[in-house]
């Protein structure tokens, strides 16, 4: 199993199978709830900025039996849908309810904001459903739920389809309208492939504002602490194609945060044609994102194909004030993917637009090994170059798009795919990459620049024509490693020395 710190990877598929599915049978219960207190942003700020003048104190662990429970037994305790929040009531939106246990060993409390006021929800285990092969467990203060899934109204009046959840750490993920679960985000990583191992915040509170009926944006905010720092986020959510979410939050470091990761992208990239060669499988691709898209603070449009490498592989992407950047899920094509169960086709793409200006520093891309597709690899977020320095709060916001790749960005041709492998001589290595059509690019290709670059080894000259399997252009090039193990290699087509194409870049392993 792929690690990365001190914490394994977890399936994700298994866990979304766990939260995706509800039978249909009597509603037994209502959700009960505490009295009211004032609640607004204001008093979250000022909570989790006490919070971290406070020495760190984790939330208990639920009891050990729910720990212990297999995924087969976990897989007869589910949600019944009848007791959401605001089941009966006339709002905009429902909300399910998890148990923790299994994977999630620590209960967050969910309360709900109505009139600036918040009323915390019990537990009750009466709210879920379970099979007579669900063992009888204890239930103590320490037992909770462990997140939550937001329906509302997308296509159908009167029927609440599930668009986004929150569970687990600071984790969340959300689906464009029709598209089906994929990669997933986190409010905050700390130190991810350091040396010094990881650490994982943790959200420990949430507070839902009752949506009206007619509003189209559900508010939700989150109180995060671990032992680095405390935080408080609050997402405005409007589902639709994009899903889009303003993430607001301010950091409040109890020591010097020096490794930081903003607007984080968790991913899955197994293999596609820049490594088949490695994998015994009947299927040609197996990502929820193929690609991580940047758009610099200069303007330049770059496309870095993921790849999933023998041992960790770190890179930085080196930016002041980036415009953008995101992981893609490009390939919309069933038979590019051939599996008629996953549908990796239809996973969203997320993209990330800063609010404002963050400074200098890098966009990071971390990919671990991974044997199996049930494990996230894929790591993508922003990495201030300046410490956040204990006691100094530091503010940010961005903005997120839950579906298909953004509009507005700069107009040029972009990557449809690339192949790597063996060429006839069974000796050179061959880089294909299939550029779509553009006019930018046109029929005549005469005069197109192909700016071929790398830091080792021996690379041809590009040879550029046209693909009639995809309409747009192919380059190709050949390498020869020589002593190198690893190669930078970057690529770009240009007209009269104006850039016509994305910025091509890849890392070459041996």
């Amino acid at each position: 199993m792929a690690q990365i710190g001190d914490r394994m990877m977890i399936s994700r598929r298994a866990l979304l199978a766990g939260i995706a599915s509800f039978a249909a049978v009597p509603a037994v219960a209502a959700p009960r709830f505490s009295a009211a207190k004032p609640f607004d942003r204001d008093a979250l700020l000022a909570r989790a900025s006490d919070l971290a003048k406070q020495t760190y104190a984790p939330v208990p662990q639920i009891p050990l039996p729910w720990r212990e429970l297999t995924y087969d037994e976990f897989g007869h305790i589910w949600f019944d849908a009848r007791n959401a929040i605001w089941a009966e009531d006339d709002k905009a939106a429902k909300i399910d309810l998890f148990t923790a246990g299994l994977y999630v060993d620590r209960a967050v409390e969910i309360n709900v904001v109505e009139d600036g006021a918040a009323r915390s929800v019990a537990y009750d285990i009466d709210l879920f459903d379970r099979s007579d092969k669900f063992p009888d467990l204890p239930v103590d203060e320490t037992m909770g739920y462990s997140g939550f899934r937001i329906r509302r109204e997308l296509n159908t009046p009167g029927i609440f389809e599930e668009f986004m959840v929150f569970q687990g750490g600071t984790y969340f993920r959300a689906i464009g309208n029709g598209q089906t679960y994929g990669l997933s985000a986190r409010g905050l990583a700390l130190r991810t492939a350091d040396q010094r191992g990881e650490e994982f915040p943790d959200f420990t509170h949430f507070w839902i504002e009752a949506p009206e009926k007619g509003q189209d944006k559900t508010v939700v905010h989150a109180l995060m602490d671990s032992p680095s720092a405390s935080g408080a986020f609050t997402f405005e959510i409007r589902a639709g194609r994009p899903t889009h979410v303003k993430v607001n939050a301010t950091i409040f470091p109890r020591v010097d945060l020096t490794h930081v990761g903003i607007g984080v992208l968790t991913s899955m990239f197994f293999f596609d044609e820049t490594n088949r060669n490695r994998f015994d499988d009947f299927r040609p691709a197996v990502h929820d994102s193929e690609g991580l898209m940047i758009v610099n603070g200069n303007g330049e449009r770059i496309w870095r194909p993921l790849a999933n490498p023998k041992g960790v592989e770190v890179s930085g992407f080196f930016d002041t004030d980036p415009k953008g950047f995101g992981l893609m899920q490009r390939t919309r094509d069933p038979e590019r993917f051939a599996d008629l169960q996953a549908h990796y086709q239809n996973r969203p793409s997320l993209w990330i637009t800063p609010g404002g200006d963050w400074g200098a520093g890098s966009v990071e891309l971390v990919e671990i090994p991974a044997d199996l597709e049930i494990y996230d690899n894929i790591v993508a977020y922003w990495r201030p170059s300046d410490p956040i320095i204990a006691g100094q709060p530091m503010a940010f916001s961005y903005d997120m798009d839950w579906g298909d790749e953004p509009v507005g960005l700069p107009d040029v041709t972009h990557v449809l795919n690339t192949r790597i492998g063996k060429g006839f001589d069974q000796i050179k290595t061959v880089v294909a990459i299939d550029f779509a059509d553009h006019p930018l690019i046109g029929q005549d290709l005469s005069d197109v620049q192909t700016v071929i670059t790398s830091n080792a080894g021996v690379v041809s000259e590009g040879i550029l024509q046209h693909n009639p399997g995809t309409g747009g252009v192919r380059l190709a090039f050949s390498i020869l490693p020589e002593e190198a193990t690893s190669i930078e290699l970057r690529a770009q087509l240009l007209r009269d020395d104006v850039p016509v194409s994305e910025v091509w870049l890849y890392r070459w392993t041996a």
